[in-house]
């Protein structure tokens, strides 16, 4: 479980290699305050998505990638010297100072437009027809392990705004229309969906 308060930037240090079942490996540079926090088979969120640590080294992290979330998520396509948001795994005693994050992406987003604000920053990002149940103005979403909150919300986009701190510390400072997001919508609406759907469908269980 995480918050979405991302600690760090990473960084993709050598290209990705296959691994057995058409899954991929990445190895990531980070600082070595972060390695204390991290163990083999631990998680790390990755840009947004949970993976499963399978070496570790001071300042050097390799997580395994599925083919499910190849198929999923934008970490299929990293290259050599991109940077990526990282989060270790929430302990007990930390604060919880975004909203409850698994690292399940639901899909991604593309970028449709951007507004620079001075020194803040606007994105508005496209909604699939399949998410937009889950999206609700002054809700929260994830993008690319990103806590936010969203600040305006159509049948086919959703904006979100972002603050100097975002901006300097996450990948978020670098987008802009065209760039595609890694998107986790709250836990809680989709159990909420689920719920109304098995009601809907004369399931009296419920």
């Amino acid at each position: 479980m995480f918050t979405g308060l991302v600690q760090e930037r990473g960084r993709l240090v050598e290209a990705p290699t296959a691994s057995g079942q058409g899954g991929r490996r990445l190895v990531l540079g980070h600082s070595t305050e972060l390695s204390e926090r991290l163990s083999i088979g631990a998680s790390l969120a990755v840009s947004g998505v949970c993976l499963t640590l399978v070496a570790l080294e001071p300042g050097r992290s390799t997580v395994e990638l599925a083919p499910e979330t190849l198929r999923r998520t934008t970490l299929g396509d990293l290259e050599t010297g991109d940077a990526v948001n990282l989060e270790a795994a929430l302990r007990v005693g930390d604060p919880l100072g975004g909203h409850w994050v698994q690292g399940h992406v639901d899909g991604t987003v593309e970028v449709v437009d951007r507004r620079d604000l001075t020194a803040h920053r606007e994105l508005t990002l496209s909604l699939p027809p399949e998410m937009a149940a889950w999206v609700a103005e002054k809700g929260s979403v994830t993008l690319d392990g990103v806590s936010l909150t969203v600040a305006g919300v159509t049948e086919t986009s959703f904006d979100v705004a972002l603050i100097p701190h975002t901006l300097e510390v996450t990948t978020l400072g670098d987008r802009s229309p065209g760039d595609v997001l890694n998107l986790e919508v709250d836990i809680l609406a989709k159990y909420l969906q689920r719920l109304i759907d098995r009601r809907s469908a004369g399931d009296s269980s419920d």
